[in-house]
Formats: structure tokens, C-alpha cells, sequence
């Protein structure tokens, strides 16, 4: 493509002048029409013009979720300047590599991850300006000139960056075009949830990554829907006041989050929720866990799975088509292949590297040519997931590549044996890594958390002889640990790197 797009002025413009008076978004101060919202993204795009930024510099969101995320957003794309969205619970060492990797002249921060980079900011050699959110973020904006005309975009120049949370290694750079936006408002939004302007969404994913961002921020534009912005952390309270406040009928989670919400005391009646239709990625979902959801509820979850790398979902399940224990169907506009590791695909039923083709694909990581070369072939992306395609059609996740075990010659998924741990009572959450024994031979041990008080029972033999009989021989657990919780990283995934390196 070469056409002039600027992703920014289609989501604000879309949903005016017919739509201005409607509420876009509702946070934790308040609520904002899409005429006051498109009024906020111009003077910000101003606010950038007046401090002399231009097209193509890169300004760094470090943003809790609210408004001003939004605005800034917005705005950056709209002045043609690359906002680069950065987790706000890092540490000062994460922070001073991210800054220096992605030469962002700008940042803006609200007050807790601030903590964390003022150690540093003195030192940044790009780094030019620092707005807070909040107070300083309104008065900037007051003050600015509305810039009305958006900048000249082109649909195949950058439009944002996300940062990889990849299990090892250095975060990489994911450079996203203006033209996957407008491509991905016409894929999940549309085949999976039917979003219209009469829903109402919440997404316990964060905006700074992409699950959280699509959801948050391009689907309620593309839609004219409603979305609820929360700054706290989504434990199951926080979700449970704004289910209750502001009773949305859309629900993104993650299954970590759902499992936490289904243990608590607390969680509402199924004739109080307004939801009729909750979905869930980040990491796969236990066959229990929406089984239980399910019964509680009356509605599915529906779990899908994307990456940093393609921006949001291609593969999900959809209403009226679930089957737990499996992640669905490619959505209409993506193909999907299963290869082995000499690039052959394999025949259904055995696993291989997914590997995904579709019009939502970064053009590559930033300052990482090798890296990109091996992640990105063509028109095609390597997911680094291993899946199996079962008599039906349907993907079955089997874990990260570089996380299957291999145990007596045969893989064995972390993911098939913590779904048969997780379905046991007493077992809230759990991760299995590849251990040696003392031939140095590869066999599975779990990490378990407990979800309730056993006293004296003894839960590693309990939960073995469970795991046996839900699972071929070879694939049990050898060995147990019990945790009080799970290494994640802050989208929710489990760190097994982590766990590996425990003595």
C-alpha cells in the first residue's frame, strides 16, 4: 500500500459528527464523549507540533489505563508521531534498555512508573521532554493548538511500536503499520464479538500491550461501543466493581484472571451479569476452567490466541462454535499452517510450528534484521507456538517451541498436563517445565499452586495418582513444588524460563 492513511483520523472520524454526544470511553475520573475525545486527540497532536516533534519520532506512552493512554495515543498517531507503549510496572534497569533501544525523544508517565524512571531520565540522550498525566497532561492540552488535519501517513509507515514480552532474551521492538489498524477492525471485531455501538466493554488487559489495545481502544472506535478503562490492577474486586457499576456486556480476560475470579467468595450471581460475551488469550485455557465458567454464567468463554507479532487474534472460537480444550478456527482473512521443523506440514494430529499469513503481520522487530529474518518469512510469520489440528478442523495449542518437553521420544505439551492438574479441587493454578533426573533424562515437574488449606494431606502423591489418571503414562509428573505464586510476566503468562532455573 501506498495510498496516504493515517489510522488515528479514520478511528476519531468514523464515529462523527453522528456519534459526538455518545460516551467513548469511562475510566476512573469520569466519562468522555467521542466529540470530546476527538477534541482531546487534536490538541495533543498540537501539543507535539508545538514542541517542534516531527513525523517518525517516537514518543513513549508509560501510561496507567485511562483517558489520557487514550488521548496520547491518538494523538501521537495522528501528528504522524510513533507512540511506543511500555508496560508501567517495570523496573529502572527494563526501563533505561527501552528508552536507549527505542530513542524516544518524549514520554509520557503517570505517577507510579515514575518512580522507576526518574533514577534515569538525566542520562537518556534522546529523551527531550517528560509530561505527567493527570493535571500537567490537561493543562498541556488546554494550552495547545488543535491540530485538526492529520499528518500525511501512509498505510505501510510505522504507526506504533509494542514491545515483545518474550520468554528470554532482550525485548524486541514490533514495528506496526497504519494499515494493519484499519485491517483489524474488520477481523475480530466483526466475525467474533458482532461489536456494536449498544455494547458496553471491559478489558482487564492493558492497553500497553496488544490483546489490551485492540480490545481497549481500536474495537470501541471501530464500533461506536463503549469501553471501560480501569488503572488498577485487575484482581477479581477491581473487575468485580466495574462489572457491577457499569453492568458492560463484553469481557476480556485472561485465564489466570477468570480462575482467580471463579475462587473468589465474591463473585456475582449469574442474574446479575449484563455480559453476553466474555473471551480470553494471553495464554491457553484449561477445558475446566471454561467448562466451570460456563455453568456458573450461562455464556462461554471464548479463547483465542494472537501475538505481539500479528497485533491481536487469528485463531478463536467463536459463538455458537466452542470447544474447550482447543483454540478454535482462523478467523476469515488469515491462513494458518502446522510445520514441522524441516518446513514440511504435518499431518492432522501431529504437532508442528504454527505459522500465520494475514494482513495484521508487523513489518519486523526494530534493529534486529537477523532476528526478523527468522520471524518473519514473506508474506508468512512464525509463531513460535506448537499446535496440532484435530479430525474437526479445530487448533489445539501445545505450547511454546521452546517449551515441549520431549519425555522417552515422544513430545509432551506443559499445557495438556497442567490442564489435568488444574482440574483437580484443590489446585488453583500450576506450570510444568522439563526436569533431569538423574540420568539426565527429560521428565515433567510441576510447580502448583494450592487453592485451599489440605493440612497433612500429602498433595504430591494425591496429585500424581490424579495426573495419571488423566494422562498417557509417560506424561505425569515426576516431581512437585508448591508455590505460593506463579512466576508471570505482567500480560499474565507463566515465566517457565523462571521456574527452570530454580535448584
Amino acid at each position: 500500500m501506498f495510498e496516504t492513511y493515517n489510522a488515528a483520523s479514520d478511528l476519531i472520524d468514523r464515529n462523527l459528527p453522528h456519534r459526538a454526544a455518545k460516551i467513548a470511553f469511562i475510566d476512573d475520573a469520569g466519562s468522555y464523549s467521542f466529540g470530546e475525545l476527538s477534541e482531546r486527540v487534536d490538541r495533543f497532536a498540537g501539543y507535539l507540533r508545538g514542541l517542534g516533534i516531527g513525523q517518525e519520532a517516537r514518543l513513549v506512552l508509560c501510561l496507567e489505563d485511562g483517558i489520557d493512554f487514550v488521548v496520547a495515543a491518538l494523538g501521537a498517531i495522528k501528528a504522524g508521531v510513533v507512540p511506543v507503549m511500555l508496560n508501567p510496572l517495570l523496573t529502572s534497569v527494563d526501563y533505561e534498555y527501552l528508552l536507549d533501544d527505542c530513542r524516544a525523544v518524549a514520554l509520557v508517565v503517570s505517577d507510579a512508573p515514575w518512580a522507576a524512571l526518574a533514577p534515569i531520565r538525566e542520562a537518556r540522550p534522546f529523551l527531550k521532554h517528560v509530561l505527567f498525566a493527570g493535571e500537567a497532561f490537561a493543562e498541556a492540552l488546554a494550552l495547545a493548538t488543535p491540530q485538526r488535519e492529520a499528518a500525511p501517513t501512509l498505510a505501510d509507515e510505522p504507526c506504533l511500536w509494542q514491545y515483545s514480552s518474550g520468554s528470554t532474551g532482550r525485548p524486541k521492538g514490533t514495528i506496526h503499520l497504519h494499515g494493519s489498524i484499519a485491517a483489524l477492525t474488520e477481523l475480530y471485531p466483526r466475525q467474533i464479538l458482532d461489536l456494536t455501538a449498544d455494547d458496553v466493554t471491559f478489558s482487564a488487559a492493558k492497553l500497553f500491550f496488544g490483546y489490551g489495545f485492540g480490545n481497549g481502544l481500536i474495537f470501541p472506535l471501530a464500533t461506536g461501543a463503549t469501553a471501560i478503562l480501569m488503572a488498577e490492577r485487575p484482581t477479581p474486586a477491581a473487575v468485580f466493581a466495574r462489572l457491577r457499576a457499569h453492568r458492560p456486556t463484553v469481557f476480556y480476560g485472561v485465564p489466570t484472571l477468570y480462575n482467580s475470579m471463579l475462587a473468589s467468595p465474591d463473585l456475582p450471581m449469574a442474574e446479575a451479569s449484563t455480559l453476553r460475551l466474555c473471551t480470553s488469550a494471553g495464554e491457553a485455557l484449561p477445558a475446566d476452567l471454561g467448562e466451570r465458567w460456563r455453568a456458573r454464567f450461562g455464556i462461554d468463554i471464548l479463547d483465542g490466541i494472537g501475538s505481539t507479532e500479528m497485533f491481536h487474534i487469528f485463531l478463536s472460537n467463536r459463538p455458537g462454535d466452542v470447544c474447550y480444550g482447543t483454540t478454535g478456527r482462523p478467523l476469515d482473512g488469515f491462513e494458518l499452517a502446522i510445520l514441522d521443523e524441516a518446513g514440511a506440514p504435518v499431518s492432522v494430529g501431529e504437532v508442528g510450528e504454527l505459522h500465520i499469513k494475514g494482513p495484521t503481520a508487523a513489518s519486523g522487530y526494530w534493529a534486529r534484521r537477523e532476528t526478523s529474518q527468522q520471524t518473519f518469512l514473506g508474506a508468512w510469520t512464525r509463531s513460535g507456538d506448537k499446535f496440532r489440528q484435530d479430525a474437526d478442523g479445530r487448533y489445539v495449542y501445545c505450547g511454546r517451541s521452546d517449551d515441549m518437553l520431549k519425555v522417552s521420544g515422544i513430545y509432551v505439551s506443559p499445557f495438556e498436563v497442567e490442564s489435568a492438574l488444574i482440574s483437580h479441587p484443590d489446585v488453583a493454578e500450576a506450570a510444568v517445565v522439563g526436569w533431569l533426573d538423574a540420568a539426565g533424562l527429560v521428565k515433567p515437574k510441576a510447580f502448583v499452586v494450592l487453592a485451599t488449606e489440605t493440612g497433612a494431606r500429602d498433595m504430591a502423591a494425591e496429585l500424581k495418582a490424579h495426573a495419571k489418571a488423566c494422562l498417557a503414562p509417560y506424561k505425569y509428573p515426576r516431581w512437585f513444588e508448591f508455590l505460593e505464586a506463579l512466576p508471570k510476566t505482567a500480560t499474565g503468562k507463566i515465566e517457565r524460563y523462571k521456574l527452570r532455573m530454580r535448584e
